[in-house]
Order: structure tokens, then sequence, then C-alpha cells
């Protein structure tokens, strides 16, 4: 396997969109956990997405309890991304193959009891004053660093 990408019931299609084409781009794959805020063939994910979509490697897992199961058959960790300034900086995270990165909803990211079921919290620091970036943005910021840490370009700290 490889490093992974899970979206916590995105609610956006365009950064869902956007994420699909990154994952064909970079070669991640993309875990989608239902219910989506859009129907999945919305006409703003497929603009985003481009003609990328045919080329992605993607999971859609009906919900958390789906995606749990598929992922303890795996040796990848659960590591959640928040905005939570007391998390571990993803710079500072050793990243290993098969992990799963999770981002959650756009508008509340996820509940208490999926942060519970992760393994580790990861953050991006920011500077002050400022809340949060675009999730697909966040995504890509990290999911670039770990793969550049699995592949070796980036020694693990």
């Amino acid at each position: 396997m490889r490093i992974n990408l899970v979206l916590f019931e995105p609610e956006i299609p365009q950064n869902t969109g956007t994420l699909l084409r990154t994952a064909a781009c970079l070669g991640f794959e993309l875990h989608i956990i239902e219910p989506c805020g859009f129907t999945f063939n919305h006409t703003k994910l497929k603009r985003a997405g481009m003609d990328y979509i045919d080329k992605v490697t993607y999971v859609r897992h009906a919900n958390w309890e789906t995606f749990l199961n598929f992922a303890s058959q795996t040796n990848g960790r659960l590591l959640l991304m928040e905005a939570d300034t007391e998390a571990t900086p993803y710079q500072h995270y050793p990243f290993k193959k098969d992990d799963f990165i999770i981002m959650g909803k756009e508008s509340t990211g996820v509940s208490d009891e999926v942060a519970r079921s992760c393994d580790a919290t990861i953050t991006i620091p920011m500077s002050k004053g400022v809340r949060s970036l675009n999730m697909a943005v966040s995504a890509s910021i990290v999911i670039s660093h770990a793969l550049n840490v699995v592949q070796g370009a980036i020694p693990p700290r």
C-alpha cells in the first residue's frame, strides 16, 4: 500500500474533486467516508476533478464503521488532521507507509468518537490570528510532506 488520505463525510464537492485530481497526480489513495454533503456525481465534483477522476485510486466507504473495518486489515495508523494548536506539527510526525491521514467535515470536523479512534492528531502550524486553511489546501500540504517522508526524500524525525 501507500499513504492514504481519508475524507470524513466531505461537504464541498469542489474540495473532493480537487483532492481526487491531486491523488491522481501525486499517487496516493483517497478514501471517502459517506455520507457526503453532495451527490457523488455532482457537476462541481467532476469539474474540479476534470479528466483525472478515471486515473485516481479511491475507495468509498458507507460509514465510519465500514472504514474502520477496512483500515484494521492494514498496518496503517489513523492520523487525524486538526486545526488544534496542541496537536503534533505535521513536520515532526514520523509518517510511515500505509498511514491514513484523516480530514474531517469542512464545517464541523469529526465527532469525539472518531477522534478517539485515531492513533495521533497532527496539525499545520499557522500564524496567530487565523483559524484554518481550506481543507483541500491543508490535505495537499500534509500529504505531499508525508509522501516525501515515506519515499525517503525527507528523513523521518
